[in-house]
């Protein structure tokens, strides 16, 4: 194997699963866009920017219970979406 390469998802991708696993929930959704200040729309727009879905995965990481529910449902361990959280926060 290569140095530097892995089997692991690319954070953008992983990021955004964890984003549609978040929104899949009325009340999950509610409380990511009243915390972090996204308006439906705004988010609609944003999804491929680095630093929102930064964001969304800060969010998940803020309240346990939702990180370890979302690894799971995305078959990643929890590691895997604070891994994706610091690859794509702007240096």
């Amino acid at each position: 194997m290569k140095r530097g390469v892995t089997n692991e998802e690319p954070a953008d991708a992983l990021a955004l699963r964890a984003v549609a696993w978040t929104l899949s929930d009325p009340d999950r959704a509610a409380r990511l866009l009243s915390l972090t200040g996204l308006e439906p729309d705004d988010l609609r727009a944003r999804l491929t920017d680095a630093t929102v879905l930064a964001a969304c995965l800060q969010f998940l990481e803020a309240h346990e219970p939702d990180l370890i529910a979302c690894a799971q449902s995305l078959d990643v361990p929890p590691e895997a979406l604070v891994r994706a959280r610091y690859q794509l926060e702007p240096l």
